[in-house]
């Protein structure tokens, strides 16, 4: 079984990362049949990091000492085998909790120096941007560096993003990108288990479109319900 963690950081409940991340959810768990959760930052309290790592490299591990709910995160991390982030685009960056998660990450990293090994090191990362505005490719670009740094593994097909008004699940492309997203961590993420290399990685054959468009559909008119009301 492999676990995916979908993590999001979008202060609207019936936003559009959001969407995208339970989107994420159904395709990791309905279609690929895998265990999946996801979690909004926003729902949490992360504080900044204080650069422990500064003063003394062997300082910077976990338990982490800030006293905020990053442990309970860092406890969903460890035991995940594919992160895919998900953020708004904020001035060709991500949001601030997302950005408090990166840094705080740091005490995964740092383990090389205090236990000799990373502790993201085989753990698959992929990414997604949505915003209605420029500086998706800014976002992911720079998130695929850091988590590249820290010993995750980047798939094939490991991107998605959005840049407009309009619901991202309304868009073809994106439905179909986000959703090989999600297929393609799943399948690195099985063949780092040794449970086989795919021969194809991104779908786009008519059952996979037809199931992950449904889904979409189901996803975007809950989340409309909300908004606006039965």
């Amino acid at each position: 079984m492999v676990r995916v963690l979908i993590v999001s950081a979008s202060p609207r409940e019936y936003g559009y990362v959001r969407r995208a991340s339970e989107f994420a959810r159904r395709v990791a768990t309905e279609v690929m049949g895998e265990e999946a959760s996801w979690i909004d930052l926003y729902n949490y309290r992360i504080h900044p990091c204080v650069g422990c790592v500064s003063d003394n490299v062997k300082a910077c591990y976990r338990p982490c000492p800030i006293d905020d709910d990053w442990e309970r995160i860092a406890d969903m991390v460890e035991g995940s085998d594919a992160l895919i982030l998900v953020t708004p685009i904020y001035w060709y960056n991500v949001s601030t909790p997302m950005k408090c998660f990166i840094d705080r990450l740091t005490t995964f990293e740092n383990a090389i120096f205090v236990e000799g090994r990373s502790r993201l090191e085989g753990k698959v990362a992929a990414f997604a941007a949505i915003g209605n505005d420029v500086g998706a490719i800014a976002v992911i670009q720079n998130l695929m560096i850091v988590l590249n740094s820290m010993g995750a593994v980047i798939p094939p097909w490991a991107l998605a993003y959005h840049t407009s008004e309009e619901s991202p699940l309304r868009s073809e492309k994106f439905v179909l990108d986000m959703a090989n997203v999600v297929s393609c961590s799943v399948l690195m993420a099985r063949a780092l288990k040794g449970l086989g290399i795919p021969r194809e990685w991104y779908r786009a054959d008519r059952e996979f479109v037809e199931r992950v468009t449904k889904i979409a559909e189901e996803v975007d008119r809950e989340f409309d319900e909300m908004l606006y009301g039965s």
